[in-house]
Parts: structure tokens; sequence; C-alpha cells
């Protein structure tokens, strides 16, 4: 059994013509992926795009696959967001580790260039683009759960910029970022708007005052970072767009997180194998769970599409993005417990690559439905947005 072509041609909505070749970008694409597999970067089913390789980044650098829709003057290519999106499935699917890169070319980026100051996006965005600047996120709080509104992190105004106080955590690769775009308090909270008096700063790690703690995961890596600023000292021109307006740029960015391909694709290739294992004359279980699935990523692969279009325009995507997260990584999740039924492996046996990709999905998939906002606070912002609270 083989999967069938899951990424068909994209088209106008209005002319119903391609927009681009894209069976050329694809070809283009699978070729540097099965180069990149021949010289052992790429480990398919043992790594997700959260796994950090620098060395990665700089080839996609060097193929055009980073800041592809950026303007040249930042190092960008100018391409359209749908060749964009193209790249990032077939780079995905395969398992590509793109962790060096992807939070900064995917938020991080977009956010500086909109919302930077012009030393900012000329200091960071070619360095992007470029492959050699990796941006941590830094939203999340002990003790804060998903409420974003009670983070404590302070940014306190003093002479040229700001000092910075507090904790953030499960930030990924913290360790190895360049920088790290965090939401701070800098003016106390307003009991009627609890959004009030947020910032976010661009925050360099090699500044005194910052400490990394890495948190150990299932898998046995060190992708998950705690973070602790003691004072650290951030230049007034590291702030994004204007002081209080943290939370509208949040919520702008997540959009961008929460609704591309990495939202279904994180386990694919395993999906991938499973075809592969269950053969051309698969049994009905087998036939019937892999179609399934199938259908359910084909489905939010459209639903990713039409807000990705709309982002692209400008237009606003209100609750398709939570909806599609929340779809998106209850798939990524069931795809390794439905390899479990209908594949005869033992997991625990080393040395064979099936056993590793499914190992890798099973430890890892428990984290799908809590990065990037967890399943619980999706459907409570869905269901502000349908005005049911």
């Amino acid at each position: 059994m083989s999967l069938p072509h899951l990424f068909p041609r994209f088209a106008d909505e209005e002319t119903s013509r391609p927009l681009i070749d894209e069976a050329t970008l694809r070809t283009e694409v699978r070729a540097f992926i099965a180069d990149q597999i021949a010289r052992g970067t790429i480990l398919p089913g043992r790594q997700t795009w959260t796994t950090f390789s620098r060395e990665f980044s700089r080839s996609c650098a060097e193929a055009g696959y980073i800041a592809m829709t950026w303007p040249r003057e930042f190092g960008g290519h100018e391409r359209s967001a749908f060749e964009r999106y193209v790249v990032c499935e077939e780079l995905l699917a395969a398992g590509a580790p793109q962790g060096a890169h992807w939070i900064a070319d995917r938020q991080s980026g977009p956010q500086i260039m909109r919302n930077g100051t012009d030393a900012i996006k000329r200091a960071i965005l070619p360095r992007i683009a470029s492959g050699e600047c990796t941006i941590g996120i830094g939203m999340s709080e002990p003790d804060s759960g998903s409420d974003l509104s009670s983070i404590r992190t302070r940014a306190v105004r003093v002479d040229g910029g700001y000092r910075v106080h507090g904790r953030k955590v499960w930030t990924t690769n913290a360790q190895h970022a360049d920088y790290i775009i965090a939401l701070c308090r800098t003016s106390p909270r307003d009991d009627d708007n609890r959004y009030a008096g947020l910032s976010q700063l661009v925050i360099p790690m090699q500044t005194d005052g910052i400490s990394v703690r890495p948190i150990r995961d299932m898998r046995g890596e060190e992708e998950l970072n705690e973070i602790t600023f003691d004072g650290a000292f951030v230049p007034i021109d590291h702030l994004l767009g204007t002081e209080g307006q943290g939370w509208q740029l949040v919520n702008e960015e997540l959009a961008f997180e929460r609704s591309g391909p990495d939202r279904f694709l994180s386990t694919f290739g395993l999906l991938s194998v499973m075809t592969k294992l269950v053969g051309e004359n698969p049994d009905r279980l087998g036939a019937s769970e892999i179609g399934r699935l199938v259908g359910r990523l084909t489905a939010i692969r459209q639903l990713s599409l039409l807000i990705n279009r709309r982002i692209s325009s400008g237009q606003a995507v209100g609750a398709l993005a939570p909806i599609m997260k929340d779809l998106g990584t209850a798939l990524e999740q069931e795809i390794p417990e439905v390899a479990r039924r209908i594949l005869d492996i033992n997991v625990f046996e080393a040395g064979e690559p099936t056993q590793g990709a499914l190992a890798t999905a099973i430890l890892s998939a428990p984290s799908f439905s809590l990065r990037g906002g967890t399943r619980e606070i999706l459907k409570g912002i869905v269901a502000k947005e349908m005005g049911l609270r």
C-alpha cells in the first residue's frame, strides 16, 4: 500500500489556474531532501521539526528555503506564500531537523518585520535568512498555565531601556537561541482588562543576567528549557510595537504558530512508514485505519491552506487557527496509536529504523496538544469567537 498524492495542486480560488509550477518545485525540494538523507543530516522518522541542526539550517538557507516570502533587502527571496507552504510540507513530511530556524522563519521574523525598529530588523532578519540566527518564544511561565494574562515576568523601565526580572518555561532550543522574544509586564495588571500592560521585547540571550536550565523530556532530549531573567538589560529599541501592545502582537503571532503544516505533519513520517509496512494488499483493518487517517489529514490540510491564504492577504482568521491546531494535533497523536494497533513492532528493540520511528512518535506525541496552546484553551477561544462565553 502506498500513500496517494496527499499534496494536490493548489489553484487560485477565482481563476482555478495553478499559481506556480508546483510539480517542479516539489521535485526540486525532494531532490534536496534525498541529498540530505544521503549525507545523514535527515534521519527519517527519528527527528521532528524542533530537532536542532545548524548545519541543516545553513543548507536550507543556501537552497533558498528560509525567508522565502521576505523582501530581498532583508535576505529574502520574494516568493509566494504558497511556494513557502510547499517547501515546508515537503521538509516536514521528511522529518527534517529545522529547529535552528523554524520558529524564527515561521513567526519571529515576520513579527520583527512588522513591528520591530529599523535597527532590529537590519541586525536580525538577514541572519535568520542565512540560517545563522535562532529565536525562542518566551510566553509561558511557571505557575501561569495557559493563562498568559497572569504572567509575572516584569520589564522595568530604566535609562535607555528595561531591566527584566522573571522566568519563562518550555522554550524550545533556548540553550541554542541567539534571541528570545519575551512577553513581559511593563505596567501593573488592570482588573478591568487583564491583558493590558503587556509588551514584547527582543532579548539577546548573551545578555548578563540570563540563565538557561534544560528540561529533559521522555525521549531523553533537552529541547525544552526554563529561562531565568535576573535584571537583564534590554535596550529600548528592542521593544516590538509600542509599550502595552504585547497582547495584540502575541495574538497575531499565534495565528502563524497554530495554522501551519507543522501542526499536522509531526508524525507524517510514521504514517508513511505504516503504509509501506502494510503492503500493497493490506488487510481490512490496515486499509480502514490508514484510509481514515489520510482522509482527516487531507481535510485538515485544506483548512490550513485556507487560513494561510487569509493571513497572506491580511484577513482575520478568528477561530479557524485554534480549530485547525486542535484537529491537527489530535491527528498527530492518533497516528502512533494506530501504528501500535496494526503493526507487529516491539518498540523496545533497538537498531531497527521503523521501531525508532514509532518509539520517537510515541514519546513525542503527548506534548503536541500542549505546545501552541492546550486543547482546553483552544476550545475556550473558539467558544468566545462563537459568542458562547
